[in-house]
């Protein structure tokens, strides 16, 4: 300004500063920043000088120790020495402490990623962002597969961190991709990883699993997760684009699983167009896939048929024909389902249960047995899952009402068989239309009525009475009564 301007006045005026303070800084040939003096002072007296050096002592043997918790231990030992507000002065010093005099902290390395080099999988639970299925509540976890390089990502939606779904969701990555990744990293999951001092580093399953595609094996080292960071960094992005995603789509709603699936590949599809460039160079140097892909399910041969012929699966309880009583038959455990070989022929395929300590019970093997044995019903372990749908439900507990115990047992397991061998949708139509006729529910009249479809209303028939559009008029009249 000084060069540019005819007066100091007005270079002052135009730096926007006093002519005073402007004729200072040309005198001194310094700029403003320069002639700023730091001090060595304190401005204020230190409270906590006395005490430090026991400060110190502390965190010098235990440096995790928060300094609310110093602190707190202070105002004890000194009763109305220090006030709530000197807290922060307190962790100002505890920082310098830290930065200038205490442990180093840990380095975190970055790495350098190689095409094709390496991939990361982990489950992540999705249950926070609510999805619904026809309105009801989807908890599932999502299977997570990316490549270092390039960020390229898939998954497959799952319900447990077993083998069976770690083995689907790498095979289906996989196949997706079109090739193998050199080495594949996880945590510790125990469907992957054998716990600390073992030798064997991987399970059997999953050793092979590596073999059969070619892969390194790798897990992470106890308590270190940033190790598998870059999937667990690509978790939380993902989700976060699946609920932004549904904030645009303006419902969490989904009518079934499979629209739902499709949502989540569209979604995948988009993350992935940026990251073309760099997975193109990845494509170039995967490994080749075998021919087949490996059977993802858990063998489990001779397992016997209870007398109550039912089999316990991974801590659940699932019913098989009581034909199969006494025998050993063979389980293929899946991820989402299981089926039952016996003689090499699959006889049943049942769907797997979630969690532990559940069951699932069908009528239909036991029911021929029920029928013979009607006096154990009432008390039986698993009767709830006897009763297919509410109608079945609600015509028991009317035959109770009218019958005794014995005879409403007996009619409504008659009801049942007629259900097992028959048509359950055709019986339960029968039952609906008895129910609301207000007619006493007997086998004889279940079987009348399924014997003659034409006399059972469809549920859509729905009679509407005309309305009396007068009626409207007589609300208007009293409205202007009450107005007067």
């Amino acid at each position: 300004m000084l060069n540019t301007e005819k007066t100091l006045s007005v270079a002052a005026a135009k730096a926007g500063m006093d002519v005073k303070t402007a004729r200072r800084y040309k005198q001194k040939r310094k700029l403003p920043t320069e002639l700023a003096e730091s001090h060595s002072w304190r401005t204020h007296h230190d409270s906590f000088a006395d005490i430090w050096q026991r400060v110190r002592t502390m965190l010098g043997i235990n440096p995790g120790l928060q300094v609310k918790t110093i602190f707190e231990y202070l105002q004890r030992q000194y009763p109305g020495t220090y006030a709530d507000g000197q807290l922060r002065t307190l962790q100002r010093r505890v920082k310098v402490w830290r930065a200038t005099e205490g442990p180093p902290r840990e380095v975190f390395f970055p790495q350098k990623h190689y095409p094709g080099n390496l991939a990361e999988s982990d489950f992540t639970s999705m249950n926070s962002l609510y999805i619904t299925i026809a309105g009801r509540h989807f908890k599932h976890l999502f299977y997570h597969f990316v490549l270092t390089y390039s960020n390229w990502e898939t998954g497959t939606i799952c319900f447990s961190e077993s083998f069976e779904s770690l083995s689907e969701g790498f095979q289906n990555a996989l196949w997706m991709l079109g090739g193998t990744p050199e080495i594949h990293l996880t945590d510790r999951l125990t469907a992957a990883v054998r716990k600390s001092g073992n030798p064997e580093k991987f399970t059997d399953r999953y050793a092979a699993l590596l073999r059969f595609y070619r892969t390194k094996g790798r897990r992470t080292n106890p308590g270190s997760p940033h190790e598998n960071g870059d999937v667990e960094q690509r978790n939380n992005r993902f989700k976060i684009a699946v609920d932004q995603s549904l904030m645009l789509r303006g419902s969490r709603d989904f009518s079934d699983r499979k629209e739902y699936a499709g949502f989540l590949m569209d979604l995948l599809d988009q993350l992935n167009a940026g990251r073309r460039e760099r997975f193109t160079e990845e494509l170039k140097v995967l490994g080749r896939l075998p021919r087949n892909r490996i059977e993802a399910c858990k063998r489990l041969d001779n397992v016997k048929v209870r007398r109550s012929s039912t089999i316990h699966i991974a801590h659940n309880i699932y019913s098989v024909n009581s034909r199969l009583i006494g025998e050993h038959v063979n389980i293929r455990l899946y991820a989402e389902y299981l089926e039952v070989w016996y003689g090499q022929k699959k006889i049943d395929h049942l769907p797997r249960l979630r969690g532990e300590s559940n069951h699932s019970i069908n009528y239909r093997h036991v029911i021929d047995w029920l029928v013979r044995k009607p006096g154990a019903f009432e008390n039986y372990k698993w009767r709830e899952d006897m009763f297919p749908t509410i109608r079945f439900r609600m015509a028991y507990d009317g035959l109770k009402q009218s019958h005794v115990l014995s005879v409403a047992a007996k009619e409504y397991l008659k009801i049942l068989e007629l259900a097992a061998k028959d048509s359950e949708s055709g019986v339960d139509k029968a039952l609906r239309a008895l129910i609301d006729s207000g007619n006493s529910i007997e086998f004889t009249a279940v079987k009348e009525l399924l014997a003659s479809d034409m006399a059972i209303v469809p549920v859509t028939n729905v009679t509407i009475p005309d309305v009396k559009l007068s009626v409207y008029d007589e609300l208007l009249k009293f409205d202007m009564t009450v107005a007067q």
